[in-house]
């Protein structure tokens, strides 16, 4: 099986340009003030366009109400929307009979008992994201370039497709793939030369190793 590329947190035409010619197979925009990854609903436009089927387009969000999402349908027309706040089971299939989209949910990891979560959510989500836990004065719940212990994942037993994300980078991404034995890896602040900036050679070099890794994982 084919491990899934995601570049998230794009914002600028070159950068998504450069993760669509080098094979990403997911391109994220974030709808979130807060993060300096943020995209206005004119920009996300903009740049979905520019997708044109080549990938998968994924909006995050976090904690957003029903109008937030209906422009960002509006503007993007995304094909998941990936979920970063405290939403509940309930909200997730509230915003996918609504929307008629998939919902990738994030679920934040710093000890065990952050997989309690897990199986609500997954009767429910289309895809998990497993991420690193913000520390409690953080201003956003991702995008901060921490990993987490990739062992508490290692026995994990789900039947979701899932991804692994958090403190990525090209060195460390194939012991992450290894240990968790997700089926796709995700990818902000490990490709970007200074917060928000993304560098068009730190992405090409991350998915050339993402593909070198999903190589020698079927050898």
């Amino acid at each position: 099986m084919s491990l899934l590329v995601k570049i998230c947190g794009l914002s600028t035409r070159e950068t998504l340009q450069t993760a669509l010619d080098a094979g990403a197979d997911m391109v994220g925009f974030v709808f979130f003030p807060p993060s300096p990854r943020h995209v206005s609903l004119e920009t996300g436009r903009d740049l979905g366009r520019q997708v044109k089927g080549r990938a998968l387009k994924v909006a995050l969000t976090v904690d957003a109400d029903d109008a937030t999402l209906d422009n960002i349908m509006d503007a993007l027309s995304p094909d998941i929307f990936q979920l970063h706040g405290q939403e509940s089971v309930a909200r997730l299939r509230d915003i996918k009979q609504k929307f008629g989209r998939p919902v990738m949910k994030v679920v934040s990891v710093a000890t065990a008992d952050d997989l309690a979560v897990l199986p609500g959510y997954a009767a429910v989500a289309d895809r998990i994201l497993f991420d690193a836990r913000a520390p409690k004065d953080a201003t956003r719940p991702g995008g901060l370039g921490a990993p987490f212990d990739w062992h508490l994942l290692q026995n994990l037993e789900l039947d979701l497709p899932y991804m692994v994300s958090g403190g990525l980078h090209t060195q460390n991404l194939a012991e992450a793939v290894r240990i968790t034995r997700a089926g796709g890896v995700d990818v902000s602040s490990g490709v970007e030369s200074a917060p928000g900036v993304k560098d068009p050679e730190l992405i090409k070099a991350f998915i050339r190793a993402a593909r070198a890794t999903q190589e020698l994982s079927v050898r």
